[in-house]
């Protein structure tokens, strides 16, 4: 998690219980970020909240604190809704994190993976179910899932959501719950559905709002080139030959994605790759072997341009440039995160000055148009599926050995916790629920 503190508030000034701070004490959490703060006592209150914030801010514990407190306070069953896998992982990573001691379960329900263990999941009756919209919807049709005990409902990176055509999943699930429930939605920007969803979905909603709509990160350099479309593969190769450290590439379709990664390889370099293309166990090998350093270039769709929390990316580079100037923000806050500076360098071609002003409006400043460097001799093109070493990676990732643990990541086909329900607490209102 990116955190960058408010060191003049504590998080037991907010009103949090005491298990839930001893879980915050034990892994060094003193002070919440500035959303942290905002959204925290007024949630544990039960208030509906719209929460603006750029990606990196903290918001899974913005919501993830008071809904833990208000589910071990009260009945029922929380609902978070996220729009790709690999977020919805991240979140129940860190939920575990601070739920554990408390007996907390959750079920993962997101694409790509067994709905013969996502059933047995549910049949466990977790106090959080974590899904993606598709994966639930899938599950609402099939009745395996019902919104019926359903309390509090979270929404995070919403515009995301209704940006990749989920604003109709999303309006289903809450019109079908229940209308004495609290709802929180978390966003970067503010597009028009999201007050289309505070009129007709919330009660009341307060804003909450700790950065302007667009801020870019502000310890990130912008830089941009103007190169020709085939001279960009030349000048990815330089960048990367003069600049040491770990390099998220953007490019905006998964077969370029592919392209660029096979072509990042042959220049020496270690690089994995993530769309949609990619099956589930893929996508989260490549994540996980560019967090630990295995990949130093990760190249990616925009299904990696929010919430993933690696840490210590020296540059992102937009390979493509985005189809929406917002985009360009979310990609961005991938680097200069929890303090730590970073660089943005874009490629725009001769034909995209419009673009290139529509970021600079948005993001109220000018991008330093940078002198072409000499480049290198074009490579010969190259065609493979994926390298040895990734392929072995990714099967090592995932195959544990006898004995040894798993990540959240790894289990979210397993149906418990190692040390799900040793907490006398929720185990005390799970019976009496039950």
């Amino acid at each position: 998690m990116t955190r960058t503190e408010d060191t003049n508030t504590s998080f037991d000034e907010l009103g949090i219980g005491k298990e839930l701070l001893a879980a915050l004490a034990e892994r060094h959490f003193t002070h919440p970020t500035p959303i942290q703060r905002d959204v925290i006592p007024v949630a544990l209150q039960g208030s509906d909240v719209v929460g603006i914030a750029e990606t990196g801010t903290g918001k899974t514990l913005a919501f993830g604190i008071p809904m833990i407190e208000r589910l071990m306070a009260h009945s029922g069953q929380g609902l978070v809704l996220l729009p790709t896998r690999e977020l919805a992982l991240q979140v129940d990573e860190v939920l575990i994190k601070f739920g554990r001691k408390l007996g907390l379960r959750t079920a993962v329900l997101i694409g790509g993976a067994s709905m013969h263990t996502q059933l047995k999941m549910l049949r466990e009756k977790p106090h959080i179910v974590i899904a993606t919209p598709g994966r639930l919807a899938d599950h609402m049709r099939q009745k395996s899932y019902a919104l019926t005990q359903v309390k509090i409902i979270v929404l995070d990176e919403a515009d995301r959501m209704f940006d990749i055509g989920f604003l109709p999943e999303i309006k289903r699930v809450l019109s079908a719950a229940p209308q004495e429930r609290q709802t929180m939605l978390f966003s970067a920007t503010m597009p028009s559905a999201i007050a289309e969803i505070a009129v007709r979905h919330m009660r009341s909603p307060l804003r909450i709002e700790v950065a302007r709509a667009g801020t870019a990160a502000p310890n990130v350099k912008h830089e941009i080139y103007v190169v020709a479309k085939d001279a960009k593969m030349q000048l990815l190769d330089k960048i990367l030959a003069d600049n040491p450290g770990t390099v998220l590439v953007f490019s905006r379709t998964k077969y370029g994605a592919k392209k660029i990664a096979a072509g990042v390889r042959a220049m020496g370099h270690t690089a994995t790759e993530i769309h949609s293309n990619r099956s589930l166990a893929q996508r989260r090998g490549a994540l996980e072997g560019f967090k630990r350093g295995t990949y130093r270039v990760l190249v990616a769709t925009d299904i990696a341009a929010r919430g993933i929390d690696v840490h210590g990316i020296a540059f992102v580079i937009n390979y493509d440039l985005p189809s929406t100037p917002e985009d360009y923000v979310h990609r961005i806050g991938r680097t200069g995160r929890a303090g730590a500076s970073g660089s943005a360098v874009s490629f725009a071609t001769g034909d995209q000055k419009g673009d290139v002003r529509q970021i600079e409006r948005l993001i109220k400043k000018t991008i330093p148009l940078l002198q072409l460097p000499v480049l290198p001799p074009r490579r010969a093109p190259v065609h493979e599926a994926s390298s040895f070493s990734e392929r072995h990676h990714s099967e090592r990732h995932h195959a544990p050995s006898h004995g040894q643990s798993r990540s959240v990541e790894q289990r979210h086909g397993q149906p418990r916790h190692e040390t799900r329900g040793k907490h006398r607490f929720f185990r005390k209102r799970t019976h009496r629920i039950a």
